[in-house]
């Protein structure tokens, strides 16, 4: 059937949540209803049942919204991997804390210590900046020489590109004094405010890294059974000690999601790509950064059908 397909897994990042996600999925599925028991067990509190009601404020709330992606990603993953369609893959990516489900489905970390990790990763990140000192705003129609080539004229404040997603969006995070400077060096382009709890990845977010490093070198991580992309570096990784420091480095620094996105093409040239979990973020980015690969959201286990 689908076993010899050539797959490449995505795990969407923050942003993908939404009020109703993965209460299908618990509703159809045994599998579904483990994870979320497993969740809410691990976290000491009902993450499904913020998942499946909300309030929207509670679930949009950084150290919420992270565990609550990672499981439904998960969910996702194990559903399509125990499917008739029996779905394999060859290398996974995902998009900052998609990173850690990414290593979960790779087998590096186990599902309690993930979960577990991303609610503090969420909580240090949320409480390393007072709020409204930071900034993220999405820049379109610019590529990342015009941008870094307008950060480097900012004098005061501080200002990084944070996310390389696709040509032509590129976001930019900071201080408020560093992003306003940076919209006045940038000369045409759109700009679009984000909202954020927090200005992630950059150098703000050192107090989130510094708390997030002790956890994770107290954490097992195991050898992964396939490549992951790394969101700082840009290149697969197996070995724990790697995964550990480039875990600990993405805090402040930079996705690299398009050079992910290239490298991992060009090393396994497959033939489709799923993104597990909530939304379409990934595969629309996906369609910006190549054309040719075909990708398809698996939230659920319709979706699957899909797969020819």
């Amino acid at each position: 059937m689908n076993d010899l397909k050539k797959f490449l897994g995505l795990f969407p990042g923050q942003g993908s949540q939404k009020v109703g996600m993965g209460q299908s999925l618990w509703a159809s599925t045994e599998i579904a209803k483990e994870y979320f028991e497993l969740a809410d067990k691990t976290l000491g509190f009902k993450l499904s049942k913020i998942c499946f009601s909300g309030p929207a404020e509670n679930l949009t709330s950084t150290d919420i919204a992270q565990p609550a992606i990672l499981t439904v990603s998960v969910i996702c993953y194990e559903i399509a991997k125990t499917s008739p369609q029996k779905i394999s893959l060859l290398a996974a990516a995902g998009h900052s804390l998609g990173e850690y489900s990414a290593l979960v489905a790779a087998q590096s970390l186990t599902f309690e210590d993930a979960v577990m990790l991303v609610n503090k990763r969420g909580r240090y990140m949320q409480e390393a900046v007072a709020k409204g000192a930071g900034l993220m705003v999405a820049v379109l129609g610019k590529d990342l020489v015009e941008i870094e080539t307008a950060i480097s004229a900012v004098k005061e404040g501080i200002v990084q590109a944070a996310n390389i997603n696709a040509p032509g969006q590129v976001v930019v995070a900071g201080d408020v004094v560093g992003i306003n400077a940076f919209k006045v060096a940038l000369n045409g382009g759109k700009i679009i405010p984000l909202e954020v709890s927090a200005p992630f990845h950059c150098a703000l977010m050192k107090p989130a890294a510094d708390s997030l490093a002790k956890d994770l070198d107290a954490l097992t991580i195991r050898p992964c059974i396939f490549p992951v992309y790394a969101n700082f570096s840009a290149k697969p990784v197996i070995d724990p000690n790697q995964i550990r420091q480039n875990l600990k480095d993405q805090v402040c620094g930079r996705v690299r999601w398009v050079e992910c996105m290239e490298n991992a093409i060009r090393d396994h040239t497959p033939e489709l790509a799923l993104e597990f979990g909530e939304g379409k973020v990934l595969t629309g980015l996906l369609k910006k950064i190549n054309k040719e690969l075909l990708s398809i959201n698996i939230d659920s286990k319709e979706k699957l059908l899909e797969i020819k």
